[in-house]
């Protein structure tokens, strides 16, 4: 494992779990420092920390400065009502995150990507679409000002169709644009092959693995397509997803110890129920089982294709 070479494009390190926090109540110390550590001593070298909201951005650049990571800018779609009711409306949102990216590549460039924006069909108790839809275009249209790629969310089959008609009508083209990825993707193979058609690429975590049918998806992604996540603490595989037969054996090195109850926390465990990006490699796995192909070639594809969408730098300064 340690020759391989992973990258988490979606971690919530800003979420209170990583500080011994579960639903408002301190369960154990904060463990983040370990955390970390933990993902790069299995190989995790680079770690995308998640902005879901203008203050959540903020918390993550902060972050991704403390930890020398790199984060995203941005507003998920549930959040969205924040934005129609910010003093100064969608413009004085755009604004302050406009400002937030700005500041960021005068000091540390930790920002290198756009989002997280897009449709969530799935839980309008949050923002009605029409919310959504409203505030999606401008959000978009960050990606092509900053030339930097977008982060995107889609959950339901009607915010897919939304999705695409939304990149389509801000004029995406994967020519000039400078990519996307649909994080935690659930959808079906024809969402997969629209996608792949317009130049995205597709996100696989925990949640993209819960059924036969998720599995006979992700079977058919093109490798070249393929990025892998965590969206720790989110995402776990439980007994009752498909994927589940397809998790290492125990005692692989695979597998992180995990305690059953936050307040039965020790260091060097993670807790039942709480994802960690040090885990990333336990989703390749996955995928490479479900595929019938080796954990290397999942892990070449998707560090590849995560230079070539976040760090294009890093392949122009190779020799």
């Amino acid at each position: 494992m340690t020759q391989l070479r992973f990258a988490d494009i979606a971690v919530n390190l800003t979420d209170p779990q990583f500080i011994g926090s579960y639903h408002g109540r301190v369960k154990h110390a904060s463990d983040l420092d370990d955390v970390v550590d933990r993902a790069r001593s299995r190989g995790v070298e680079k770690m995308l920390i998640t902005g879901t909201s203008l203050s959540e951005s903020r918390g993550a650049v902060d972050m991704a400065k403390s930890y020398q990571l790199h984060c995203t800018a941005g507003c998920h779609p549930t959040s969205t009502g924040e934005i129609a009711g910010h003093q100064g409306g969608q413009e004085g949102y755009i604004a302050e995150l406009v400002k937030l990216v700005e500041e960021d590549r005068r000091d540390s460039r930790r920002i290198i990507a756009i989002g997280e924006v897009g449709l969530d069909y799935d839980r309008l108790h949050f923002a009605s679409r029409q919310t959504q839809q409203a505030h999606l275009p401008a959000l978009l249209l960050l990606s092509k000002r900053f030339h930097l790629p977008l982060f995107l969310h889609s959950r339901h089959p009607e915010a897919h169709t939304d999705l695409v008609a939304a990149l389509n009508q801000v004029g995406w083209d994967a020519q000039t644009w400078p990519g996307a990825v649909v994080h935690s993707f659930t959808g079906t193979i024809s969402e997969v092959d629209e996608l792949v058609r317009m130049g995205l690429y597709i996100g696989l975590n925990g949640c993209s693995l819960k059924t036969p049918e998720n599995l006979s998806v992700v079977k058919d992604i093109p490798l070249d397509r393929l990025l892998i996540e965590t969206d720790a603490p989110w995402c776990s595989i439980t007994t009752s997803h498909a994927s589940h037969a397809h998790l290492p054996q125990p005692g692989s090195p695979l597998l992180l110890e995990k305690v059953n109850k936050p307040e039965k926390h020790k260091p060097g465990a993670g807790v039942k129920g709480r994802m960690e990006p040090c885990e990333v490699p336990i989703i390749a796995q996955v995928i490479a089982n479900v595929k019938g192909i080796s954990l290397k070639e999942v892990a070449h594809a998707a560090w590849s294709n995560t230079l070539r969408l976040f760090y294009p730098e890093e392949i122009a300064s190779t020799p």
